[in-house]
């Protein structure tokens, strides 16, 4: 009981930030615009300022071998890649209406909101989720329960932010063509946002019991201004998962 009191009051406090940051884009929308390639805005402490509606980079939706450095491949384990080639599409978490894990992604936009102690992704597609990033200095707790987003923590290198995520479960795929990992699981993200317009992102997957050493993906998103985030809930009338069949057709395993 007293969990789900603390998980309702969590909810809370997210959807009200989410209400405020909503006033504050619409006073924002009707305020001249400042060029795409302007510097990035600065908190009153003098850090970049990263939040704002962002668009979804899809090659963290359909296969993360494209995520990587050209030339580069991906150095799964032969478990692993047996797993990948096997799932089918209809099974995928992401299209029933789960959440997508990190680092992936849904095809809709997504809102950082920033704040002294804390930073929260805002998720429109899917199940309309979260993710919170502790920026007060915290360390990782010793005993985590395993989750669909972990246990993250971030800090700021220059102008860089770095976000450290552990304690996730081995549910979720990260990507349409099945990759897999397990609860070993250890990210390393970089944001970074070097104009308005512009935030580039790079993470580090550790995964030693899915994967045979660490690997770096790599993504650009583009600053969506005069928009909002909309309401979307998968699970409401999801009628689209029978006509997902086999693999889908643009990752590397059916070209």
């Amino acid at each position: 009981m007293k969990r789900n009191i603390a998980l309702a009051s969590v909810l809370a406090i997210v959807m009200l930030t989410s209400e405020i940051v909503a006033a504050q884009g619409e006073a924002i929308a009707r305020a001249p615009k400042a060029p795409a390639n302007a510097p990035a805005p600065r908190t009153a402490d003098g850090k970049v300022d990263f939040s704002g509606i962002w668009s979804a980079d899809r090659r963290f939706i359909y296969d993360i071998n494209d995520a990587l450095k050209k030339g580069e491949t991906l150095p799964i384990q032969p478990w692993a890649l047996k797993t990948t080639l096997g799932r089918l599409s209809k099974d995928d978490p992401e299209a029933l209406c789960l959440p997508a894990g990190v680092p992936r992604q849904a095809p809709y936009p997504w809102r950082i909101v920033q704040t002294k102690t804390h930073m929260f992704f805002l998720f429109e597609g899917n199940i309309h989720s979260y993710r919170q990033i502790f920026l007060d200095g915290r360390t990782h707790p010793a005993d985590l329960d395993p989750t669909w987003y972990g246990h993250s923590v971030g800090r700021f290198e220059g102008d860089t932010l770095v976000i450290d995520t552990v304690g996730f479960n081995d549910k979720f795929w990260f990507d349409f063509a099945g990759h897999p990992h397990t609860e070993k699981l250890h990210t390393i993200e970089r944001y970074r946002r070097p104009s308005v317009g512009a935030l580039t992102y790079e993470v580090t997957i550790d995964d030693p019991g899915a994967y045979t050493k660490p690997f770096t993906l790599y993504g650009d998103h583009t600053y969506e201004s005069g928009t909002e985030l909309i309401e979307y809930i998968c699970n409401e009338n999801n009628i689209d998962v029978e006509h997902i069949v086999g693999k889908d057709p643009r990752n590397k395993y059916t070209k």
